[in-house]
C-alpha cells in the first residue's frame, strides 16, 4: 500500500509595487531548494550587479515585467517540500493590475500580503485585504518585508501588524499571522532570523507547511454542475445516459435523491462512474459521471443538487463585484453571466454602492464602476440561475460578467443570498 501524497495548499501573494513580493517568492523557492540548477544559472546570468542572483526573476517571466521591474501577470509556481505540496499564484502589485489578484486568489486557501516596513499600510494594502475578504480567503499571512531597512526594529513591526490587524478585523478576517521578514537577506522566509531574536513565531515556509490545507468542504450541500451529457449509443450500451462533471461541493451517493436545477425535477442516482469504474460515492473535487433513474431533460449548464438542500433558483441577483475591464459598468448594460457551466444573458439593473477602501464605507449611487472598483450590483437574468450565496460556497456562489459583443471579462462577482423566484 502506497503512502498518500502530502496535502496540497493553494496560496496567493499580493503586495504594492516595490514591496519585494517577487523577491520573497524567489527566496522561498530558492531556499526551499525548489529551483532547478539550470533555472538558477539562467537567473544569475540575467541579474544585474554583483549582489548575486536576482531572485525576483524566478517569477517575473515576461519581458515587460523585467524591463519595468514590476509584476504584470499572475505567475503560477508549483513546488513541494517533504511536508506539503504547493500551488503558488504570484499576483501583481501595481494598482493597474489589481484585477489580476482576483484570478490568483479566487481559489486560494491562504494569501500572503506584503508590506514594506518603511511605508506601512498603504491604500493598495487595504485594497488587497478587502479583495481577500470578499473572496473569502480563510487565512492571511502579513509579511512585513524589508525589516533590514528599518534596523530590524520590533516597534516598527508591531505598529504595522497592529494597524493591519485592526483593519482586517473590520473586514471580518480574524485569522491573520504577522511575520517580520527580509526577503533580500532571507530572514524568516525559510530559515529563522538571527537578526530578530525578539520574534518567536514561525517562518513563512513553516507556517505554510503547518496551516490547515483544504478546499471546498466535502460535507456541505452537494452540488454537481453538468459539463457534458454522455450517450454512447453503442450495441453494448444502448440505453446509457450519464451526466459528466466535477463535484463542486459535498458528496453524492448511489441511491441518493437529487434535484436537477433550475427545472426542479427530482430523481435518484442509480450509478456513479469514476474513470470508467463503478463507485458507491463521489465527493468534492472528483470528476465523475452520474446516472439517474429517470430520463430527464438535463444538459450542460444544469446543476444536480442534493434534494434535501437544493440551491436557490433566481433571476434577480444581488452581488459584490470587482470590476476588471477598462470600460465602465453602468446600469442598463447588457452582459452575460457565466456561472459554473451555465451562461445566461442579463442586464445590470442597478449599482447601489461602491466600496471606499480607506474607511470601508459605501459610496451610494456611484453611477458606474470603473477598473479595480469594488461595488454592489443588481442583475436581472433572462433565465433562472441555481445560485448559492458566495458565503456558503466559493465555487457555486461565484460568477463572471462578460461583454456579449467581444467576450471580454467585465467583472468577477460574489453572490449575496439569492431571492428565490418562481421557476
Amino acid at each position: 500500500m502506497t503512502d498518500a501524497p502530502p496535502a496540497l495548499l493553494r496560496f496567493a501573494t499580493a503586495g504594492s509595487v516595490d514591496d519585494g513580493k517577487s523577491t520573497l517568492v524567489g527566496r522561498l523557492l530558492h531556499d526551499s531548494k525548489s529551483v532547478l540548477a539550470d533555472q538558477l544559472e539562467a537567473v544569475t546570468r540575467a541579474s544585474r550587479g554583483d549582489r548575486g542572483p536576482d531572485l525576483a526573476l524566478l517569477t517575473d517571466g515576461l519581458r515587460a515585467e523585467r524591463e519595468q521591474g514590476i509584476t504584470i501577470d499572475v505567475a503560477y509556481r508549483y513546488f513541494a517540500t517533504p511536508r506539503r505540496r504547493f500551488i503558488l499564484a504570484d499576483t501583481p502589485g501595481h494598482v493597474q493590475y489589481t484585477r489580476n489578484m482576483v484570478t490568483g486568489a479566487s481559489t486560494a486557501r491562504l494569501t500572503v500580503i506584503l508590506i514594506d516596513a518603511r511605508n506601512g499600510v498603504v491604500e493598495q494594502t487595504r485594497r488587497h485585504a478587502a479583495l481577500a475578504a470578499l473572496l473569502r480567503v480563510p487565512e492571511i499571512v502579513l509579511a512585513v518585508n524589508k525589516m533590514d531597512l528599518v534596523g530590524y526594529e520590533e516597534a516598527d513591526f508591531a505598529a504595522i501588524a497592529g494597524e493591519f490587524s485592526a483593519y482586517a478585523g473590520k473586514l471580518g478576517m480574524n485569522r491573520v499571522t504577522a511575520i517580520p521578514v527580509s526577503a533580500l537577506a532571507g530572514d524568516n522566509v525559510v530559515e529563522p532570523s538571527k537578526n530578530m531574536d525578539w520574534y518567536g513565531g514561525p517562518t513563512v515556509l513553516e507556517h505554510l507547511e503547518t496551516v490547515r490545507a483544504g478546499d471546498e468542504p466535502s460535507d456541505g450541500a452537494a452540488r454537481f454542475p453538468v459539463q457534458y451529457v454522455i450517450r454512447p449509443q453503442t450495441p453494448d450500451l444502448p440505453d446509457y445516459r450519464g451526466y459528466a462533471g466535477q463535484v463542486a461541493r459535498g458528496a453524492f451517493r448511489v441511491g441518493e435523491e437529487v434535484t436537477v436545477l433550475p427545472a426542479g425535477h427530482t430523481a435518484r442516482i442509480t450509478a456513479i462512474d469514476v474513470l470508467g469504474t463503478a463507485a458507491p460515492a463521489v465527493r468534492a473535487g472528483q470528476s465523475a459521471t452520474l446516472r439517474l433513474d429517470r430520463d430527464l431533460d438535463v444538459s450542460r449548464g444544469d446543476l444536480i443538487a442534493s434534494a434535501a438542500a437544493p440551491a436557490p433558483v433566481t433571476r434577480d441577483v444581488t452581488a459584490t463585484v470587482c470590476h476588471v475591464a477598462d470600460s465602465p459598468l453602468t446600469p442598463g448594460r447588457r452582459v452575460l453571466v457565466k456561472h459554473t457551466t451555465r451562461t445566461v444573458r442579463a442586464v445590470v439593473a442597478e449599482i447601489p454602492s461602491r466600496l471606499a477602501l480607506a474607511d470601508l464605507t459605501e459610496d451610494r449611487d456611484p453611477g458606474s464602476l470603473t477598473a479595480n472598483d469594488i461595488g454592489r450590483v443588481r442583475l436581472r437574468t433572462a433565465e433562472p440561475l441555481a445560485l448559492d450565496a458566495y458565503a456558503d460556497s466559493r465555487l457555486t456562489g461565484a460568477f463572471l460578467l462578460i461583454d456579449p459583443a467581444d467576450g471580454t471579462t467585465l467583472a468577477a462577482g460574489m453572490a449575496a443570498a439569492p431571492t428565490t423566484a418562481p421557476r
